[in-house]
C-alpha cells in the first residue's frame, strides 16, 4: 500500500509541476508579446521550448547553480510580473526566484519584491528599432534570419527587413524559402513562410522581408524598400578587410556593417569579452570574428585572469564546412580537396592569433591548429595551457563555473556536469562556449592543465552575432541577470 501511494504521490507532484510549468509558458509569451520583457532562466531561454524542457530548467538550477529553485514559484513571480509596470527588458526568472526564496518573506508581497529588484532598473531611451539587412544567406545568414524574426514584438531590438543574394527568380525564392522551413542540423522552422512572388518578398511570421537580387554592395539603394538606417550583416564570406566591407556604406539606407567572420583593418569582437572598447558612436565596420574564437576566448580569459597562462596550444575538432568538397576535387588550400564525409582533414585555423585581438595579453603564446571531421556542426576546442599558478580540478572548473553563473560571460559559456555529453548534445544551444567540467585534466605539478570546450558553429556563433548586432546600433534593454 506503501508503494502504491508513494507512486500516486510522486506522479500528482510531477502533473502539478506541468501545469504550473504550462502557466509560466503562457506568462513568458505573454510578457514577450505585450510588454517586450524576455524571462530568462539562469541564462537559458524560455521561449519556443517544451514543457519538459522547462521543467529540465529548474532541475538544471538545482544541480549546476545549486540553486533549488521550483517551478511553482517561477510560474507566480511571472503572473505577478505580467500586472507590474517594468519597461521593455531581460530579466532572469530563475535568479529573481532564487532571491525570494532565500528572502523567506510571505507570498503576499512578493510583488513588493518585484519592485524593490527591478523597478530601480537603469532604463535605457526609448528603443527604436533597427533595421537589419541579411547580405548572404547560407548557414549563418539563414539562422540569423530565423532568431530576428523569433524575437518580434514590443521591445524588438532589430527587425529584419531584407536579404540580398546573386538570383531572385520565382524558383530562386521559393527555394530560399524552403531552405529557411527546414534543415537538416537545427530542424524546421517554428513559424510561418509565405513567398510573395509577385513582389519578391518573404512574408514571416507576418513580417516583410524583401529579397534582393545584387552582384555588388553598392549598386542597392535600400531607400526604395523604405530601409533606413540599416545594420548589414555580411555572411558571405567574400568580403573580409576595410576596403571591401565599405562598399556596403556606399549604399543608400546603410549605416553600420558587421562580418560574421574574421576581418582584416577592422575591430574583432568577441561580445562579453571586449565589447567595451568599441567606439560604437564613430566606428562602422566590425567583425564578430570566427566561431573558434568565440568558443576558446571566454574560456582563456578565465583561467587567464585567475591563474596566468604561460603558453599553450588549441587544437579544434570542427565539423565539415562548406568550403570543404563533398568528394575529392581540387581546392586551393591543402587537404580539404579531400572528401569531408568520408576524412578526418588536418587544416590550419587562425583563431590563436585571432584570440590576441581579444585577449591582448596572450599575444605570442598560443599556437593552434584543426582537424575537421564528418560531422556536419557541433565543434570541440581542446586547450592544452600550461600556467603560471599550480590548480587542481576543482580549483579550474570553480572558476569557470563562476564565470558562466556571475559576472560578463553568462551568455558565453555554459557550464556542463554531464559525463555522457556527445557532439549532437550541444547543437541547439546558445552559448558559444559549452564546457566540458568532466573532460578537464589537471597535471600532477597542478602547472599544465587540458580543458575541453564543445561549440554549436552555427547557431552558438549566430547568438554572439546577434548579441553585436545589438550592441553597436545601440538598442540594449535594461538587464536584470
Amino acid at each position: 500500500m506503501e508503494t502504491q501511494e508513494g507512486y500516486e504521490k510522486e506522479l500528482n507532484l510531477h502533473i502539478e509541476r506541468e501545469r504550473a510549468a504550462i502557466k509560466l509558458q503562457s506568462k513568458v509569451g505573454e510578457l514577450l508579446y505585450d510588454k517586450g520583457i524576455e524571462l530568462v532562466l539562469f541564462r537559458n531561454h524560455l521561449t519556443d521550448i517544451t514543457i519538459s524542457e522547462i521543467l529540465n530548467l529548474h532541475e538544471y538550477a538545482r544541480q549546476v547553480v545549486n540553486k533549488p529553485i521550483d517551478v511553482f514559484t517561477t510560474a507566480a513571480l511571472a503572473e505577478i510580473l505580467s500586472s507590474l509596470d517594468v519597461p521593455a527588458s531581460k530579466l532572469d526568472i530563475g535568479l529573481l526566484a532564487s532571491q525570494w526564496l532565500e528572502s523567506q518573506r510571505e507570498q503576499k508581497a512578493m510583488a513588493r519584491f518585484l519592485m524593490e529588484k527591478i523597478g530601480k532598473l537603469q532604463i535605457p531611451t526609448v528603443i527604436q528599432p533597427r533595421d537589419v539587412i541579411l547580405y548572404g544567406f547560407g548557414r549563418i545568414g539563414r539562422l540569423a534570419a530565423r532568431e530576428l524574426i523569433k524575437q518580434a514584438g514590443k521591445g524588438q531590438q532589430l527587425r529584419l527587413r531584407a536579404i540580398v543574394t546573386r538570383g531572385s527568380s520565382d524558383a530562386d525564392i521559393i527555394k530560399r524559402a524552403s531552405l529557411l522551413r527546414n534543415d537538416s542540423v537545427h530542424g524546421a522552422f517554428k513559424g510561418t513562410v509565405i513567398e510573395d512572388l509577385e513582389n519578391k518578398r518573404l512574408i514571416i511570421n507576418g513580417q516583410i522581408v524583401q529579397m534582393i537580387d545584387a552582384s555588388n554592395p553598392e549598386d542597392i539603394d535600400y531607400t526604395t524598400f523604405g530601409i533606413q538606417n540599416a545594420l548589414v550583416i555580411d555572411n558571405t564570406g567574400a568580403f573580409t578587410n576595410r576596403q571591401a566591407l565599405s562598399r556596403h556604406l556606399q549604399s543608400n539606407g546603410v549605416a553600420k556593417v558587421l562580418l560574421t567572420a574574421p576581418g582584416k583593418e577592422i575591430p574583432n569582437v568577441v561580445y562579453g569579452i571586449n565589447q567595451d572598447t568599441l567606439d560604437v558612436n564613430n566606428e562602422n565596420i566590425f567583425s564578430a570574428a570566427s566561431c573558434t574564437t568565440n568558443a576558446i576566448s571566454p574560456i582563456l580569459k578565465v583561467v587567464n585572469d585567475h591563474f596566468g597562462v604561460v603558453k599553450g596550444h588549441i587544437e579544434t575538432v570542427h565539423a565539415y564546412t562548406n568550403d570543404q568538397n563533398l568528394l575529392d576535387n581540387m581546392h586551393k588550400k591543402p587537404r580539404r580537396g579531400r572528401s569531408a564525409a568520408v576524412n578526418m582533414v588536418i587544416t590550419s585555423t587562425g583563431a590563436g592569433s585571432a584570440v590576441t585581438k581579444v585577449i591582448p595579453e596572450l599575444k605570442d603564446k598560443l599556437t593552434a591548429n584543426a582537424v575537421r571531421v564528418p560531422t556536419p556542426n557541433g565543434s570541440l576546442a581542446i586547450l592544452n595551457l600550461e600556467l603560471q599558478k599550480a590548480v587542481t580540478v576543482q580549483e579550474i572548473n570553480a572558476a569557470i563555473k563562476d564565470a558562466a553563473l556571475h559576472g560578463e560571460l553568462v551568455n558565453q559559456i555554459y557550464y556542463s556536469f554531464d559525463p555522457e555529453l556527445v557532439s549532437t548534445d550541444i547543437i541547439g544551444n546558445t552559448c558559444c562556449s559549452v564546457f566540458d567540467s568532466n573532460a578537464s585534466i589537471v597535471s600532477l605539478d597542478g602547472k599544465n592543465v587540458v580543458l575541453y570546450a564543445w561549440y554549436d558553429n552555427e547557431f552558438g556563433y549566430t547568438k554572439q552575432v546577434i548579441r553585436m548586432a545589438k550592441y553597436v546600433t545601440n538598442v540594449r534593454r535594461a538587464i536584470y541577470y
